[in-house]
């Protein structure tokens, strides 16, 4: 099953809050015949829009493929969270790679806020700061303040404010956690329009971006002769070949997705909250928890926007709003029976390790994917680092590439249920509270 069609639309974007809110953008034309180009960019997410941008910002002739339309996967999709740091912690990251290569990556994923801040600012989307990290267990706790310490320490990052559980509960009012803390420097946005505002900046850079054009095959190229990167109504000669398709490139780049597995994660908007809203969140933040099928939300416009819940089949739940309404009436009780207007899912990608998965499936060919639910600034910069590479005035690309990216046991065939099996025993100590 084809994971670009399994659960939407051709061409549409989802019933989503985001889709009904979202900036006016043009429909743009499908790819007919041949085009040449210096880079052919396939998907136009935070990743491909990133790259395509910086490109012709740099006086290349960029195309992006896009089999549905802008922003239509998971960046248009998601919680909207513009976090700190990489996906693991610094601590982890110290242990995998020494500590040089770690404040190297800390470094790189405050690049990457400063630069989703800029490019939403030049686009005119708005942004708004904090997140919090809720604990449900006084060791979750410990481990955050111990990391907020680390950070200070080590780190030169000060945007932290430690909260016990009085804290916590002034600025999210729900009985399950008992402390935590809440990070200045992080943020969160709309992420479609995200999306869109940068698509708009790479068009009036120059970037042409085409829609409904799904690629079927790659036939990579050689020093000396062009790649062609071909769809059912045309095909694109270029020089260089970006893949920013995450949890869609399955059958494109078979060495890529051995690494990167698409999981489908869910979220609903609720009605207007009004009064209620302060029984949320009492400040203008994102949330979310620690739990291993992590809960986590904000307030737009009085709604809670509230993601909770994942899968690993290819089809959605029939009723989304139901496998979400649990979670979110878990944290909050005093919502319960709430009215939800939008309910929808969306395809994400994860690694073995949790850390993205960079790699050159070909000589002229780079791949940036599996940004394992932290990716609304990391897949921003994934876009700018690629084009760096292929500009040759950026080495950040090369260092993501050398970390460690194995494989999912089991191979195409057993890969499936082994994550299957994975999720269900994490799935069940969060229930257990273990």
């Amino acid at each position: 099953m084809n994971l670009l069609f399994a659960n939407d639309r051709a061409g549409e974007y989802p019933t989503s809050f985001y889709a009904a809110t979202r900036d006016a953008a043009p429909e743009r034309p499908a790819l007919a015949g041949a085009l040449r180009a210096d880079v052919c960019v396939v998907g136009a997410g935070y990743t491909g829009l990133s790259a395509a941008l910086h490109l012709a910002r740099a006086g290349r002739r960029v195309v992006v493929l896009e089999a549905h339309r802008a922003g239509f996967g998971a960046s248009g999709r998601n919680g909207g969270q513009i976090g700190s740091g990489q996906r693991l912690e610094v601590t982890d990251l110290e242990r995998m790679a020494g500590q040089a290569t770690a404040r190297r990556l800390w470094n790189m994923a405050e690049e990457a806020k400063a630069l989703t801040y800029a490019l939403a600012a030049e686009a005119g989307v708005p942004t708004f700061r904090g997140i919090a990290h809720a604990g449900r267990r006084p060791t979750e706790v410990d481990d955050l303040h111990r990391m907020a310490d680390h950070l200070a320490r080590h780190y030169d990052y000060d945007q932290i404010d430690r909260l016990d559980r009085e804290g916590l509960r002034a600025l999210i009012p729900s009985p399950v956690y008992v402390g935590g803390d809440l990070d200045r420097g992080a943020g969160h946005v709309h992420p479609l329009n995200l999306a869109l505002g940068i698509a708009r900046l790479a068009e009036a850079a120059g970037a042409v971006i085409l829609e409904r054009t799904p690629v079927t095959r790659i036939d990579h190229g050689t020093a000396t002769t062009p790649s062609r990167v071909v769809t059912a109504t045309g095909e694109v000669l270029a020089d260089h070949v970006i893949l920013a398709a995450n949890g869609y490139l399955d059958r494109l780049e078979p060495q890529i997705a051995a690494r990167v597995m698409p999981i489908n994660n869910y979220i609903v908007a609720t009605e207007p909250l009004g009064a209620r809203a302060r029984q949320v969140l009492t400040e203008n933040i994102a949330a979310h928890d620690l739990k291993f099928v992590v809960n986590y939300w904000r307030l737009h416009d009085d709604r809670l926007i509230f993601g909770g819940g994942e899968t690993v089949s290819y089809r959605f739940p029939r009723d989304i709003a139901a496998k979400v309404r649990k979670p979110l009436e878990e944290v909050y009780p005093q919502l319960k029976g709430v009215k939800i207007t939008h309910a929808w899912g969306g395809t994400l990608a994860i690694t073995v390790n949790r850390m993205p998965c960079f790699r050159r499936p070909a000589p002229n060919c780079l791949s940036a994917s599996g940004y394992s639910g932290h990716g609304v600034a990391l897949a921003c910069l994934a876009g700018r680092q690629m084009a760096q590479a292929i500009t040759a005035t950026g080495d950040g690309f090369d260092v993501m590439a050398a970390l460690a990216q194995p494989a999912f046991p089991g191979g195409a065939t057993l890969r499936w249920p082994l994550l299957v099996a994975g999720m269900t025993w994490f799935s069940l100590r969060d229930r257990l509270g273990l």
